[in-house]
């Protein structure tokens, strides 16, 4: 429903303001096909799905450093957040088939790949990428020592909504200059400036936004880039800029929804709480950059969420039991 409600959402508003949903509808898609796929593969093979899953995603990162084709941005721009967010998520993969893994053996060569994507981070030059797989590594090993998964996933919505603060009091100018001053040395003063024309835009049009695909058009610092991309860079100030308020709501419930089936999941509580971990980090990454907007993570995003609450078939179903009678065993008629 709540996918639904986004697909449905980015038609109105693209039907009140010309705009362009064809990349919401795409990105929708990809979330619920990577999701079913999830499902599915997890149900079947709850160990060698996730490894598969984060062996693939390490070759496309490595293979294919852009994830898209068209010109190459320059970073911290570009296509380097969209690489961290695959990593990050090809850890959770990577540390997910490991707590699923019954044999000590095993369990010790799948976190050695999940340490090992940490390090290919390091040598692919993705710092945020980097950053993020030790936090998901991090979270993963603290994971094994906690018996209820309410709390570990309350400390993750609240994280995400931190995020999510910071980057809408930068963007509104709310912070100390001090603080300000070195968010923006580390974010660039383009991406800072990016994200105040987004929030210029939400508020003149708070309740459906100008439109989605529309920020390129109307947003001053995207006109003046040589190559523009037409996106803010912050999947929170895109959905309001684009879409108003009701967008900004549809992508916190889908936040919402995702840690809400992990904690009614099925799957142990370490395999929740570290691809709760790996969804948060994305949406850390997604709140200060451009990542949502390639298919590969979005399948990636929806794909590890769907493992992770994929209820694995029992390899051998429970054996029924008959009240039938034997042959021989007949009533007479005076019998009881």
């Amino acid at each position: 429903m709540v996918l639904g409600a986004c697909a449905v959402w980015s038609l109105i508003t693209a039907t009140a303001h010309e705009g362009r949903p064809e990349g919401v509808l795409l990105a929708v898609l990809a979330v619920a096909a990577g999701y079913s796929a999830g499902r599915i593969c997890g149900a079947l093979l709850p160990v060698a799905a996730p490894c598969a899953g984060a062996l693939a995603g390490l070759a496309l990162a490595v293979a294919v450093p852009q994830l898209a084709p068209g010109p190459q941005i320059d970073g911290p721009l570009g296509h380097a957040g969209a690489t961290a967010a695959l990593l990050t998520l090809c850890a959770g993969g990577a540390c997910c088939a490991a707590w699923a893994a019954e044999a000590p053996g095993l369990r010790y060569a799948l976190g050695a790949l999940a340490a090992g994507i940490t390090v290919a981070a390091a040598a692919l030059g993705s710092t945020s990428g980097f950053v993020a797989c030790v936090a998901v590594l991090l979270c993963s090993l603290a994971a094994g020592r906690m018996t209820s998964r309410g709390p570990g996933l309350a400390g993750l919505a609240g994280a995400a909504v931190i995020t999510g603060g910071m980057t809408w009091a930068v963007a509104a100018n709310r912070l100390p200059s001090g603080l300000t001053a070195s968010l923006a040395g580390a974010l660039t003063e383009h991406r800072v400036q990016l994200w105040r024309d987004a929030l210029r835009l939400a508020r003149r049009n708070a309740a459906v936004g100008v439109g989605p695909g529309r920020f390129g058009e109307l947003s001053s610092t995207a006109t003046r880039t040589l190559v523009p991309d037409g996106r803010p860079h912050s999947a929170l100030l895109q959905q309001a800029a684009e879409q108003g308020v009701v967008g900004v709501g549809l992508l916190a419930a889908t936040f919402g929804w995702v840690l809400y089936t992990l904690w009614r999941s099925a799957r142990p509580t370490p395999v929740v709480l570290t691809a709760g971990a790996a969804l948060t980090a994305l949406a850390a990454i997604a709140a200060v950059g451009n990542a949502l907007s390639f298919t590969a993570v979005s399948v990636g995003a929806g794909l590890l969420a769907g493992l992770a609450t994929a209820r694995p078939l029992a390899e051998a179903s429970p054996r029924q039991e008959t009240d039938v009678r034997p042959r021989d065993d007949r009533l007479t008629p005076g019998g009881p």
